[in-house]
């Protein structure tokens, strides 16, 4: 049984940084696509970024320029390091890994494909102040 376990959240003011790591282990298949979303109080989860075999990533556009995705496959981790945050970033945030399968059509850069068919994590909150 795959688990994903996120860590790194916490309680910033605007303009600070997180890095969330997230632990993947017990999965047939070692790599593929992965990446993060997010889901705020009262809204619908939202895909973040994505990063697939190849390393080629994928962001959101509010997040370009501010956050990088990365991963360690040595270490099973996969990474988000988010700087200069907003208030608007405030959220559970989640690691998602594409199901066995593969994503739809292989779409890596397709974050809502992630967000519906990847399994994911617990989640850590991200809570950032004006």
């Amino acid at each position: 049984q795959g688990q994903l376990v996120e860590s790194g959240g916490g309680s910033v003011q605007a303009g600070g940084s997180l890095r969330l790591s997230c632990a993947i282990s017990g999965f047939p298949y070692s790599n593929g696509c992965m990446g993060w979303f997010r889901q705020a109080p009262g809204k619908e989860r939202e895909g973040v970024a994505s990063i697939n075999s190849d390393g080629a990533t994928t962001y959101e556009d509010s997040v370009k320029g501010r956050f990088t995705i990365s991963k360690d496959n040595t270490e099973n981790t996969l990474y988000l390091q988010m700087t200069s945050l907003k208030p608007e970033d405030t959220a559970m945030y989640y690691c998602a890994k594409d199901p066995p399968g593969g994503l739809p059509h292989n779409a890596c850069h397709r974050l809502d494909y992630l967000v519906e068919y990847g399994d994911s994590g617990q989640g850590t909150q991200v809570t950032v102040s004006s």
